[in-house]
């Protein structure tokens, strides 16, 4: 995979926590950016260009690729297929750990 493969597709900027196989070795990473074609990552420290990996992304499941840069602790993978990056923003129904404001309650909270 050439690095230059994807650079006209369009990216989405987003945080999202995932997980990166490199070799035999799993971390979690941050995705910071996602398009059909690649995705760039932060907190793959031991990345090196060309390596191969996998990266779990929500609602879209283990995708191969290659390390396309690294710079830091960040780094860009070139998908191997295409994905949708749409469907790693589509929320989990029903799955919601934050409250909307007026679900919030204060009962039970400690008073200083």
């Amino acid at each position: 995979m050439d690095e230059d493969d994807n650079r006209g597709e369009r990216r989405d900027s987003l945080f999202l926590l995932a997980q990166l196989r490199l070799g035999s070795m799993e971390m979690p990473v941050k995705v910071r950016n996602l398009s059909s074609g690649g995705a760039m990552i932060e907190g793959a420290t031991r990345a090196t260009k060309g390596a191969t990996v996998s990266v779990n992304i929500r609602n879209i499941g283990w995708t191969e690729g290659a390390i396309a840069w690294v710079e830091g602790d960040r780094c860009g993978i070139a998908f191997r297929d295409q994905i949708d990056p749409l469907a790693a923003r589509i929320r989990i129904s029903g799955k919601e750990t934050t409250p909307a404001p007026s679900q919030r309650t204060t009962a039970g909270l400690r008073r200083l």
